[in-house]
């Protein structure tokens, strides 16, 4: 019996201000077991610090690409020089197993019809452990951009991310590039073994909870979703600031305001922000 011919794969990684991080990925990169895939570096830096690190990895195959700030501007430029057919959108500062690329190739490999993949982070205790079919109302805290793996034609038909999303100003731009997607009947699975890891940083709760917030409220609003959802988005951020001043976590209480805080304005926003005063 013949092998299977497994999917290539463009990876399209959108990065600033950082170098080591970026050498860590490309060094996972290039442990890969599956070979057939491109590096479509989307380098938002003013200078060419990131040119030892391209020369450090001579074997991958590597487009370094320039594109001004902004995540959802970053991987939008990119969208032109898609070949491969499936496309992912690793973090510059996360890592892939030696076998990840192999395991998902393999997976749309042996399934013609399914036309993406998630995972989840290995950071975070938040991601759910059942395998399902992604829907609008289930995709919640099963997928983050850096384990999401696409078919070609999918990003195709979906076109280019939402530039009011995505970092430095709210974050939510997979999502929102997700729903879009399924929107468009796309079938894209959710699979927990699909690791990718993620270093854990020290973060400013409160602002992230806004951020996030921000995103989310104008994924809500814009996708039209009912208002029993909506309800239940800003209920549960109330549920988790009374659990967490009920255990004396003040920090986890204002993360959960915040949050509340952010999906209201963000839903009420055309242009998401993480707050009136910051746009960073």
């Amino acid at each position: 019996m013949a092998q299977l011919q497994l999917p290539t794969i463009d990876l399209v990684v959108a990065t600033v201000d950082r170098v080591e991080e970026v050498g860590g990925l490309l060094e996972s990169l290039d442990g890969q077991t599956h070979r057939a895939f491109r590096v479509l570096l989307v380098d938002q830096n003013d200078d060419e610090r990131l040119q030892p690190v391209f020369a450090s990895h001579p074997t991958l195959e590597l487009s370094h690409l320039k594109a001004p700030r902004g995540l959802s501007r970053a991987r939008n430029a990119a969208l032109a020089e898609l070949r491969a057919e499936i496309v992912a959108f690793p973090d510059d500062d996360c890592v892939f197993a030696p076998d990840l690329l192999e395991r998902v190739s393999q997976r749309f490999g042996a399934e013609p019809s399914l036309d993406g993949l998630t995972g989840r982070a290995d950071d975070s205790p938040r991601w759910k452990t059942d395998a399902v079919s992604l829907t609008r109302d289930n995709l919640w805290n099963r997928a983050i951009s850096f384990t999401i793996f696409l078919r070609g034609a999918v990003v195709e038909r979906v076109g280019p991310f939402d530039e009011t999303l995505g970092l430095p100003n709210s974050s939510g731009e997979e999502t929102e590039y997700l729903i879009r997607a399924l929107d468009r009947g796309a079938r894209i699975d959710y699979d927990p073994s699909i690791l990718v890891h993620h270093p854990r940083k020290d973060v400013d709760l409160p602002a992230l909870g806004a951020r996030e917030g921000a995103g989310i409220g104008y994924i809500l609003r814009k996708h039209r979703y009912p208002v029993h959802t909506v309800l239940r988005m800003l209920v549960r951020p109330v549920g988790g600031m009374v659990v967490a001043l009920a255990q004396g976590d003040r920090v986890q209480a204002r993360f959960q305001l915040e949050t509340l805080r952010g999906r209201v304005r963000g839903y009420r926003s055309r242009a998401p922000v993480s707050s009136p005063n910051n746009s960073s």
